[in-house]
């Protein structure tokens, strides 16, 4: 049996630093995301950097209606992140939802949950990214239906980007899209680019493509832009903090 006067008062002062880890990255994912924290974790070192993530429900397949469904579950999940604490940046992972919902509707939702929170897409972060690369001319592979890649390359072009050429796979569950082989992935992105195009544009948080990104560069001799690769290099500005990341495309120069 242990005493119930056992423990005592330390000594020692209690000295709290002011974050337990200096810069920090919210970031909402669907429920059956299986792909976008494991990029994060490629290239955030936990040591200076922490990513805390939050899940909301979603029901495959992709299509507008479902879509459409997540934008109101943003704020709560945006709350429930490190509650009454700041974040240097929030994300929605998920580009098919933010083609849909629209850019300036993501950040409503989520700064009703986060106020006053810089907020990145992957399509505003591949704007983003194509505007740092000096970059209006691109070719697109999804892994989407062909109806859902339509509104994907609509809104591109709206964001004054020409499409050159756009490829679509015609998976509508993210689950399975999580499931396409690297081989895949870099077989269809050379496919998918045109030889005039500046760039090419690999969309979905859910695919695999951020470990593919070195070798489709070295194939096609063009910069290559994904969907979590543009949104973790969009994030980390907003640390401004010095950030060394090689392996994952030319972007990461810029």
């Amino acid at each position: 049996m242990v005493p119930d006067s056992l423990a005592t008062n330390s000594s020692v002062e209690i000295v709290l630093e002011a974050r337990p880890v200096k810069k920090r990255i919210g970031l909402i994912v669907l429920a059956t995301d299986h792909t976008s924290e494991c990029d994060f974790s490629r290239i955030c070192n936990p040591e200076e950097v922490g990513v805390y993530a939050n899940r909301i429900d979603y029901q495959n397949p992709s299509t507008r209606k479902n879509l459409l469904a997540t934008g109101p579950r943003l704020s709560k999940a945006a709350a429930q992140i490190l509650p009454g604490e700041e974040l240097d940046v929030i994300a929605y992972g998920c580009t098919a939802a933010s083609i849909v919902l629209g850019n300036t509707a993501v950040g409503i939702y989520l700064n009703a949950g986060k106020p006053n929170t810089p907020v990145v897409t992957p399509s505003s972060a591949a704007f983003d990214a194509f505007k740092a690369l000096n970059i209006n001319r691109i070719s697109v592979l999804t892994p989407y239906s062909a109806g859902i890649s339509n509104e994907l390359l609509q809104y591109f072009a709206k964001n004054a980007l020409q499409i050159t050429k756009a490829h679509c796979l015609g998976v509508d569950d993210d689950r399975e899209i999580a499931r396409l082989c690297e081989e895949t992935i870099i077989e269809a992105a050379c496919e998918a680019m045109e030889p005039s195009a500046q760039a090419l544009f690999i969309s979905c948080t859910g695919l695999r493509a951020m470990a593919c990104i070195q070798r489709i560069e070295a194939r096609i001799g063009k910069p290559v832009v994904t969907s979590n690769q543009a949104m973790i290099w969009r994030c980390l500005q907003h640390l401004e903090t010095p950030q060394n990341v090689s392996g994952f495309g030319c972007l990461f120069q810029h």
